[in-house]
């Protein structure tokens, strides 16, 4: 247990990050993988929603794999990925739509609602918020984001609520489109000109040796990252992640930090602490 002194000179070391980033916009990407605890779902969205009450403007944006995966499994449908992308054709798209826009998005939501903050709820198809388009026709309706419109998401800031954004995007041709969450997300941080970049998932952020996880990399320039995915040294699911960071950090985003969101109170200690506890990205 944390005594009052201790309680109150970790309040004095946050303050000069509370009000550097007062007004500031932060996007967070909340990886399928790292939702599959309730507990630590909760601890995630109590810490998006302290952001947001020392005056940070959160944006939440998740995906759902195995949300789509164990639906796609209970109606006895074969998954198939390619790259690291998923195989989606028109059956598989429904799929995706019902996980993510209905049963994900909706789920977090009330859990903010039951952390007593206030959330709103978004496809990427309300007000044509992500704009996509396929990827190959071997993808099918998987594809890549080439427009975000950030009207909905400034208006739900400005009123005091939590934009929550699945990954589903308005095709160029109007039907839906499975995007890959990192990239949605560092997508809509550019738009909303975000200061900081947040991707929680369920590996504590890159890893100078990718099999020894002893070898945390606090601190990660951009050219040292863009070397590590061309040399293999990058964990390959780290591939989409430092890519999606790269991409953002090349139009304007100041950081992109990859944390593990299965540590407690872990986006908490990265915002406001010297040391923070994941991997931080920066130009």
């Amino acid at each position: 247990m944390v005594g009052p002194q201790d309680a109150a000179e970790i309040l004095n070391q946050a303050l000069p990050y509370i009000q550097r980033f007062q007004g500031q916009t932060f996007v967070v990407k909340y990886g399928g993988s790292a939702m599959s605890d309730k507990e630590a779902v909760h601890g995630v969205l109590r810490n998006v929603l302290l952001l947001q009450l020392v005056g940070i403007r959160p944006i939440l944006v998740h995906g759902g794999g195995p949300e789509i995966d164990a639906l796609l499994k209970r109606l006895d449908m074969k998954t198939e990925t390619v790259d690291g992308l998923r195989v989606t054709d028109e059956a598989a798209m429904e799929v995706v739509e019902m996980a993510l826009a209905g049963k994900a998005n909706k789920a977090i939501v009330g859990e903010v609602h039951a952390c007593g903050g206030k959330a709103v709820g978004f496809s990427g198809r309300d007000g044509r918020l992500i704009v996509a388009e396929p990827v190959s026709a071997k993808l099918g309706r998987a594809g890549k984001v080439v427009q975000i419109n950030p009207e909905l998401l400034n208006l739900a800031c400005d009123n005091g609520y939590i934009p929550v954004v699945c990954s589903v995007a308005e095709g160029t041709d109007g039907n839906s489109i499975n995007v890959n969450a990192d990239a949605a997300a560092a997508a809509i941080a550019v738009a909303v000109g975000a200061q900081k970049l947040f991707i929680l998932s369920d590996v504590d952020g890159v890893l100078a040796d990718k099999d020894d996880p002893s070898t945390l990399i606090s601190r990660l320039k951009e050219g040292e990252a863009k070397a590590m995915i061309e040399s293999g040294k990058a964990d390959r699911g780290m591939v989409p992640k430092l890519t999606s960071a790269l991409d953002a950090l090349r139009n304007g985003v100041d950081s992109v930090h990859l944390l593990n969101g299965a540590k407690h109170n872990s986006l908490l200690i990265e915002t406001f602490t010297h040391e923070g506890i994941g991997t931080m990205v920066v130009r």
